[in-house]
């Protein structure tokens, strides 16, 4: 049934936005989606029996699978960090030089900025690797995973190497003027100044973490809580990395092993590999990239002398530390493709595409890719939806020609995808940062969104002036 229908109407928006307030009502996740995804199938006309049928059609596919194995491995690596204690290392090494807390934030927004050529891994990476380091200076886990969210996609998404930039060029090709890969990508990077929200979010985490600007929000809160009483996360919170995974003890307690084989070198070949299959054949290969990682890693852990058999029980350990974080991602993929067969994006459109006209359609289009991402969790589906729709009406606006408001619409559609997925617990890269800093979900995107908010709406008054101007 849903299959023949373009949109559903009003009632397509309804599962996402019962997820969302759900979510943030009860402070419970997975149980949220589970709902939000049972009432959707009905609500769409199918029976009880449509909710297997469906989340069969929305993990059985490559895209589930390449995250599911993605993030299988990234518990694994953290899991055999923390058993050879290499974590345990990097810690005491960057607290032995006693930096001070805003020392240690833009620590951690530097890595964020480094590792830009994956959002999947930046967040991750940073928040396992810099956990302990701004536990002992008493910045709380919500900070930690603001840090890393807001340095992953929002950095990605205004660098032109990346796969970012590949795929939204690549959706650029053949619309007016722009004909090929190498004319794409020209106009990509041309738009990358306009991207307000990304490149303020970017410089507000700095800002934030250096203590120039001062929290506000409940993200104040959160950090007065960390420093006065000394609680990293909120009491009854849920964190995304199970006990089995953060209680994790070194193997050999008299004696630390070496962090440059442990650490720095697995870290190197991800980084590698990464890069390498991205300059080499486009496409970096990040999920394969970990799993080298982590062979290599439990090879050396064996030459060092863990049996076996502690290894894989270690292994097994990361495995169930981050299904919590799997099991939102599951239930994520599946409300996402359940908005989709709803119409959930082609109803947004269709009720703001009559407000249109050349100077408000880069101010509205990052609203509505904006809407359309924190409704359906990714940024990338946005992309697809909206630069086939609001690109060609920018640049027939543009009489044929690529000038400053078709411009502003690519950099809106990038900027505004960012946004919503920084709004939206159903983001997986938002679900990755808080499963890289080890807290409660639901806290990590509360604490986020006044940020977002604020950079957000700074950007869509750029948008504004910027259309009266042209």
């Amino acid at each position: 049934m849903m299959d023949d229908v373009t949109t559903l109407g009003f009632i397509s928006v309804l599962p996402p936005l019962i997820a969302i307030v759900l979510a943030f009502w009860t402070r419970d996740t997975i149980l949220s989606l589970a709902i939000a995804c049972i009432v959707g199938i009905f609500l769409a006309g199918e029976g009880l029996l449509g909710f297997p049928d469906l989340m069969k059609e929305a993990l059985g596919n490559e895209d589930f699978s390449w995250i599911f194995l993605l993030e299988i491995f990234i518990g694994i690596l953290i899991a055999l960090f923390q058993r050879t204690g290499s974590i345990q290392s990097f810690a005491d090494v960057v607290s032995r030089r006693q930096f001070s807390r805003n020392r240690i934030g833009i620590t951690t927004w530097f890595m964020g900025l480094f590792v830009f050529f994956s959002d999947y891994f930046s967040p991750v990476f940073v928040g396992s690797t810099m956990r302990k380091v701004t536990d002992k200076v008493k910045i709380s886990r919500e900070k930690l995973a603001y840090i890393c969210d807001s340095t992953s996609a929002p950095v990605s998404v205004i660098v032109p190497i990346t796969g970012w930039a590949v795929f939204i060029s690549g959706l650029l090709i053949g619309l007016g003027p722009i004909q090929n890969e190498a004319d794409a990508l020209a106009v990509f990077t041309k738009a990358i100044p306009f991207n307000f929200y990304a490149v303020l979010s970017v410089l507000m985490v700095g800002l934030i973490a250096s203590g120039i600007i001062k929290d506000f929000g409940p993200m104040k809160k959160a950090e007065e809580r960390a420093l006065k009483e000394g609680k990293l996360i909120r009491d009854n919170s849920t964190p995304l990395i199970s006990k089995e995974l953060t209680s994790i003890e070194p193997y050999f307690k008299d004696r630390l092993l070496s962090i440059a084989w442990n650490f720095f070198l697995p870290v190197l070949l991800i980084i590698i590999i990464a890069v390498g299959t991205y300059i080499g054949l486009g496409s970096a290969k990040t999920m394969e990239a970990f799993l080298a990682a982590v062979i290599f890693l439990g090879i050396v852990m064996r030459f060092q002398g863990i049996p076996v058999k502690d290894i894989m029980d270690t292994a097994m350990n990361g495995i169930k530390g981050i299904m919590p974080a799997i099991m939102i991602l599951v239930f994520a993929y599946t409300i996402n493709l359940l908005s989709e067969k709803m119409g959930t994006a082609n109803y947004l459109i269709q009720v703001t595409e009559s407000w249109l006209n050349p100077g408000l359609l880069p101010a509205i289009t990052f609203i509505l890719a904006g809407l359309i991402a924190f409704s359906t969790g990714t940024s990338w589906g946005t992309f697809g939806i909206m630069i086939p729709i609001a690109v060609p009406l920018a640049i027939g606006f543009a009489g044929g020609d690529i000038n400053t408001v078709v411009l502003a619409t690519i950099a809106a559609v990038a900027g505004g995808g960012v946004f919503g997925d920084h709004c939206s617990p159903l983001s997986d890269t938002t679900i990755l940062s808080s499963t890289g800093a080890a807290v409660d979900h639901i806290d990590h995107v509360r604490t986020q969104i006044p940020y977002s908010l604020l950079m957000g709406t700074v950007g869509v008054g750029i948008y504004l002036i910027l259309g009266l101007l042209v």
